[in-house]
């Protein structure tokens, strides 16, 4: 185990704010512990259930909530008020301590235990000013450099949270430094919207381009449910028939799996707009337990299809990813004679090809693919040469996106940065919100 973390250096407060341990100026509630053998019969309630999932970074993810039935004893001290900050105890190194205000979405809405919510002293403390602070290069310093962490999970605890050090101003410039920060990283936010809907037009014509492309080489409409075609250079093929292998990913337990380093362990959050990104969150595993498993390691330009959450999204093996192992992601080995890689890749890319995935999956409360429905659809394959022709047109279109789409990604980095240098200079003090308004405060802020 380590404790340890690699962490950016921790910018010094303002010498006229006061270090004050959250703790004294607010109260930590512990959340619900679920037990299946709780009692549910007597003066129960039942109400509205915050997991962990529900609370993200400086936001809620609503869509979802559960609800639970607990004794009304129980549900009294889990209950949230509006104004409470919400942190979360696990997950990624880098998600520990981040605050979100809740604002009373849910009536009568409880919390797991894994959730600590944070009632400030509303004399002394503003609760969107502390939610601030946590996401600020302050509060991520000492979140992280604090965290316990196992491999891949990181976990902190109400000590620790109660122990922060909290540059605390008074209590009318907290309201002032939240309001002009609700302003600005409200703009910035509405900037980032707008580049991810730019990135979304460049993947579209990227997928748009496979179609065209299979039109200019006489190949059947990709635009209905269930495409025809009467040219006999083209057939719909059952997808086995064009296959050497279709084959689920490791399916058994994965606790204790996982190591500092070792061998390259692919799951479906790796898998995303057609690409493999490993670095969102690398996972290994130990070189024994690959060997053992040989079905599973991947070889150069397979195929992978995520079975289940972003179901349909395909990633093809490059060589960086040859001889890693895979979870929760159905490998499609091609028969090379019949159908080229590539060219399959680009069909399942495109609008067709993702929903012609999604209509084979299967499971009414946790929807998935399974193999043996996959490897029975049907798929346009022409001649090799035609398929050549296709992918050259595909990627000829995806040659003239990739530098957009690059300047894209790196402006929402940047964009993400600057948020956060923002937010840190306010809550340490470093400039005057006051004094602020009116000019492009951004500009003498550094990333």
């Amino acid at each position: 185990m380590n404790t340890s973390a690699v962490t950016p250096p921790s910018p010094k407060p303002s010498d006229t704010y006061e270090l004050v341990r959250l703790g004294y100026v607010a109260r930590l509630q512990n959340g619900l512990t679920v037990d299946a053998k709780r009692d549910v019969t007597g003066d129960v309630v039942t109400s509205p259930y915050l997991r962990v999932a529900n609370v993200q970074a400086g936001s809620l993810d609503l869509e979802s909530v559960t609800e639970i039935t607990v004794p009304r004893s129980v549900a009294q001290r889990s209950t949230l008020r509006p104004g409470d900050v919400l942190m979360t105890e696990g997950g990624d190194l880098d998600k520990l301590g981040r605050g979100t205000v809740w604002q009373g979405e849910l009536d009568r809405c409880l919390h797991q235990n894994h959730i600590f919510a944070v009632r400030p002293d509303p004399q002394r403390l503003s609760g969107r000013f502390l939610a601030y602070v946590t996401q600020s290069l302050y509060g991520r310093h000492y979140f992280e450099s604090t965290g316990t962490r196992t491999t891949n999970l990181a976990s902190t605890n109400s000590s620790k949270i109660q122990s922060f050090p909290l540059p605390l101003p008074p209590l009318d410039e907290q309201h002032r430094i939240a309001d002009f920060l609700d302003a600005e990283t409200a703009r910035m936010d509405g900037l980032n919207r707008a580049t991810e809907r730019q990135q979304k037009l460049v993947a579209e014509r990227q997928v748009v381009a496979f179609h065209d492309s299979v039109q200019a080489e006489g190949g059947p409409d990709l635009n209905v449910i269930e495409p025809e075609t009467a040219n006999p250079d083209w057939r719909m093929l059952p997808l086995n028939h064009a296959l050497n292998q279709l084959t689920n990913g490791y399916v058994g337990p994965t606790r204790d799996l996982f190591v500092d380093d070792g061998v390259r362990y692919l799951q479906s959050l790796h898998i995303k707009n057609g690409r493999i990104d490993f670095a969102r969150k690398p996972y290994f595993v130990k070189q024994e337990w690959a060997d053992e498993r040989p079905r599973i390691r991947l070889r150069f330009e397979d195929l992978l299809i995520v079975q289940t959450g972003a179901i349909g999204e395909v990633g093809l093996v490059d060589d960086e990813y040859v001889g890693a192992s895979c979870h929760a992601l159905l490998i499609a080995r091609t028969n090379r004679n019949i159908i080229a890689p590539r060219y399959l890749w680009h069909a399942f890319r495109s609008h067709w090809g993702r929903s012609a995935l999604l209509r084979e999956q299967t499971g009414a409360l946790h929807p998935h693919l399974e193999a043996g429905n996959v490897r029975f659809m049907k798929v346009p394959v022409p001649a090799l040469d035609t398929q050549r022709r296709v992918v050259a047109r595909t990627e000829d279109v995806a040659k003239d996106t990739v530098t957009v789409e690059r300047a894209l990604s790196r402006r929402l980095r940047l964009q993400s940065e600057r948020r956060q240098a923002l937010i840190t200079a306010a809550v340490t003090g470093q400039f005057d919100v006051s004094t602020a308004s009116g000019r492009n405060v951004t500009d003498g802020v550094s990333a």
